[in-house]
């Protein structure tokens, strides 16, 4: 016994039938628990310490890949909770596949664990299953609803947000039951949440649910839904911003949102590059009028007028652009005449930029940064050294000026510029 101990404890690996069972039967439980951690022990001896009386030599049995399948339901049923805690991290790889109608009595034995331990008291466990199977494209789908049902959001959520195993109807039907505090929100941050499940949700009472499915971009939400929501958002300040920023904004929609949301909303509204151009128009129009009917002054005043003239300005320099009128000597003019707002908004328009970029290169004084627009919007170098001098107010000392009508930074540098400007 001394030597089969020795090779235990110092890292031995083989044992046969006669000695590993000697060492099963040991008075010791820190020599079973041992022996119920090794991988090559036989099967029989690991089904044989699933019964074992200290539940550290159970927990490594449950945690043994070795382990064999009879052992799973008794494992899963086991009093201890860190028993069937390992377990269900151990067992969910072998899941895929799996359904409740198996005819092999092995794989019919995990699967009737996995069972148990979806159903299992303890919360911690069920979270456990759950963190595992949620992307697990073959994963039992009796077992993955009742995970997704489950009265414990931490368990819920994962599978909620991630499993590929929920069908639409599954999901409609976690919307349309009493849903747990969190179970919304969860399907809202699906990778791709389609028209059907996006209305039943939207129709709900959940504020932060739909405040998340706005600001999902993969989420399909009809025009008409999101005129419904914008009817409703009046008050609800969380679902201002996803919805100014949602793609592919709708005119009316638009126009409608202009009408009460925060003045650095509006700006970003009419910044919009995929904004058409009768919401553009609409929304100038909104935001000149309530700029009119504000009864504020200083700070407050002068951040709703400038959105209000970049508002009008962006449009302005769309509609130049539609006519094939919006070139140098258009914003050579604009310039000349300090009317930043549109020289901002027609470097945007030309250079394919966001207006933030614009207005943050103007901002910090770049003149690397607004070579660089400049270049991309396809205009001189002599504007840009105008730019730097009347849009940038910098000092001769500081402006970079090309040589012979070449920019005086590389194209590689001046891409590096964008991406800086823009990250």
């Amino acid at each position: 016994m001394v030597g089969l101990l020795k090779r235990l404890f110092g890292g031995g690996r083989k044992f046969s039938y006669e000695e590993a069972r000697e060492l099963a039967a040991h008075d010791d439980s820190a020599v079973r628990a041992t022996l119920a951690a090794q991988s090559e022990v036989r099967p029989e001896i690991l089904y044989f310490l699933t019964e074992d009386r200290d539940p550290v030599v159970r927990r490594n049995v449950a945690a043994n890949p070795a382990t064999p399948p009879q052992a799973h339901p008794a494992l899963a049923a086991d009093a201890d909770d860190q028993v069937r805690a390992g377990l269900a991290a151990k067992i969910a790889r072998l899941a895929p596949g799996l359904n409740a109608h198996e005819q092999d009595r092995l794989r019919r034995a995990t699967y009737e664990a996995l069972e148990l331990l979806a159903r299992d008291r303890i919360p911690k466990v069920r979270e456990i299953l759950s963190e595992a199977l949620k992307d697990v494209a073959n994963a039992p789908p009796d077992v993955i609803r009742r995970l997704a049902r489950d009265a414990e959001i931490a368990v819920a959520a994962p599978v909620l947000q991630f499993s590929p195993v929920l069908t639409d109807e599954d999901l409609l039907e976690v919307i349309g039951g009493t849903p747990i505090p969190g179970a919304l929100a969860a399907i809202s941050k699906r990778a791709a949440v389609n028209v059907r499940v996006a209305d039943a949700i939207a129709a709900t009472d959940d504020v932060d649910a739909i405040a998340i499915l706005l600001g999902n971009p993969s989420a399909q939400i009809r025009e008409e839904t999101l005129d419904r929501l914008a009817d409703r958002a009046t008050d609800i300040e969380a679902w201002h911003q996803p919805l100014c920023q949602r793609p592919a904004l709708p005119s009316k929609t638009a126009a409608k949102l202009a009408r009460f949301v925060a003045s650095n909303l509006l700006e970003s509204l009419a910044a919009r590059h995929d904004l058409d151009r009768e919401a553009a128009v609409a929304v100038a129009a909104v935001v000149a009028k309530r700029l009119d009917e504000m009864e504020v002054s200083g700070p407050q005043r002068a951040e709703a007028r400038k959105a209000s003239d970049e508002a009008s300005a962006l449009v302005r320099a769309r509609q130049l652009r539609e006519k094939g009128q919006l070139d140098e000597s258009t914003i050579d003019t604009a310039l000349t005449g300090n009317d930043t707002a549109f020289v901002v908004c027609a470097l945007a328009v030309l250079a394919e930029l966001p207006v933030t970029v614009v207005r943050k290169t103007v901002a910090t004084q770049s003149a690397k940064g607004i070579l660089a627009i400049a270049w991309k919007a396809g205009l001189s170098v002599a504007l840009a050294e105008q730019m730097q001098s009347k849009l940038l107010r910098l000092p001769q000392s500081r402006t970079l000026r090309g040589r012979d009508g070449a920019f005086p930074l590389t194209s590689d540098e001046m891409v590096w510029q964008l991406e800086f400007l823009a990250g």
